[in-house]
């Protein structure tokens, strides 16, 4: 059986890569003054300190002087920061620096220099500089496009089926028929020539279910590996027989007995491969909401839900895995006060934020009466992920389009395994 070296996604850090770049998206310039640099894996700094301090000389022929003014700025803090580097990280690094408008918009001139570092998910191998209107994130965006698609291809002598996994899940492709004679001669033919024709249709068989797994699993979809399943030998007489086009030969990593071939194959293969595929985020997804219902419905007093409770449980060390799906779009306010240091907060959707940041700003704070109420805010996730830190709790982020997601959503979209039953601590 061959693996997939398949490195382990830190899912907290994917999520937050993503919810920078949705940010940096809608951000536009007054002018073209946004600064985009990609620097790739092993590049080194000095080079790129140097290529952007020729752009800060170049900037000084910009007619516009707020332009001007915000180019070389922005590069030159992107210069400073870049000098706070020994050399390039592992995987390289990307920086988006720019002039932007405060929130809620402002006259010309009012705009505050902003920059953002990100370590990408996997090595970068391109170096880029722009200075445009707006931030240049689609090689980060293709980054993070789910690659590990697997194919899978059921087969027996009497009909063929395909199937794509990707999330959590299997799609089936196609199906086709044989057209191969059953192993009892027909009418008067002798068992030798028989069976040569059959062996005949065989050869024609496998070499069209070749071309078509070629069709699927190389033109139109780019798989990480290939499983191939069904009943008796056929599966082995395809896979020694070398029908299989050579980069597929080399993606294969299983051959699995089952039951059935064409679709119903393919449903059951991709049941009977989890161990195969247990390095593939999707299937770790599945497997965490799996164990989370499980305590749920037996009652062990090991599975929790709903939000609050859940963050209860962070405060008093007893979440052992917490998962949340990356469509929890929730934010924590908090109001303290600069006086006696009494803190608010409330746990709410985006769109309710300013408001209630509005609230406790204009209203005297509820323990000493001061108007000194200070406003800050913070994404669920990074809220979490510091409650986290403080207990040793696993924090896992799993996608909410994936039926696994759609499963944790019908619980609030967050849920708990815990360490032990609280009840019985009581």
């Amino acid at each position: 059986m061959k693996k997939i070296n398949v490195e382990k996604q830190d899912s907290v850090k994917i999520y937050k890569i993503r919810k920078t770049l949705e940010e940096l998206s809608q951000k536009s310039g007054r002018g073209t003054e946004l600064i985009t640099v990609y620097i790739p894996k092993g590049k080194q700094l000095h080079e790129i300190i140097n290529a952007l301090q020729q752009e800060q000389g170049t900037a000084d022929n910009i007619k516009s002087d707020l332009t001007r003014t915000h180019v070389v700025d922005s590069l030159g803090k992107v210069v400073q920061r870049l000098r706070l580097y020994k050399k390039t990280p592992e995987r390289g690094l990307v920086m988006f620096c720019g002039a932007l408008p405060p929130e809620g918009g402002g006259p010309l001139g009012s705009e505050v220099v902003k920059v953002w570092e990100i370590d990408p998910p996997k090595d970068l191998k391109q170096y880029l500089y722009r200075c445009d209107d707006h931030f240049h994130v689609d090689i980060l965006k293709d980054m993070l496009k789910d690659d590990n698609l697997i194919g899978f291809l059921a087969i027996d002598a009497k009909d063929a089926g395909w199937g794509l996994m990707h999330g959590d899940k299997i799609e089936v492709l196609g199906h086709t028929g044989s057209g191969v004679a059953g192993k009892h001669r027909q009418g008067g033919q002798s068992a030798k020539r028989f069976q040569k024709v059959r062996e005949m249709e065989l050869t024609y068989y496998f070499n069209r279910v070749a071309e078509v797994t070629r069709q699927y699993f190389i033109d139109s979809y780019k798989i990480r590996g290939l499983v191939v399943s069904g009943p008796g030998p056929t599966k082995e007489d395809f896979v020694n027989g070398n029908y299989l086009e050579y980069r597929l030969q080399n993606m294969l990593l299983s051959t699995i007995d089952s039951s059935y071939a064409g679709s119903e194959g393919i449903r059951e293969a991709f049941v009977k491969s989890g161990d195969i595929l247990a390095d593939f985020r999707m299937v770790e997804e599945k497997k965490l909401v799996e164990s989370l219902f499980r305590e749920i419905n037996s009652h062990s007093g090991l599975g929790a839900y709903g939000l609050q409770e859940i963050i209860g449980y962070l405060k008093n060390n007893v979440v052992k895995t917490l998962i949340i799906t990356d469509d929890t779009d929730l934010h924590r306010v908090e109001g303290r006060c600069g006086r006696c240091q009494h803190t608010q907060e409330e746990i709410l959707e985006r769109p309710q934020v300013i408001p209630k940041k509005t609230e406790y700003s204009n209203n005297p704070c509820p323990e000493c009466k001061a108007m000194e109420v200070k406003t800050a805010e913070q994404d669920i996730v990074d809220y979490l992920e510091i409650l986290s830190a403080k207990t040793g709790s696993l924090l896992e982020i799993i996608s909410g389009k994936t039926e696994s997601g759609a499963m944790l959503g019908s619980l609030g979209k967050a849920g708990a395994i815990l360490r032990y039953n609280p009840s019985h601590a009581k």
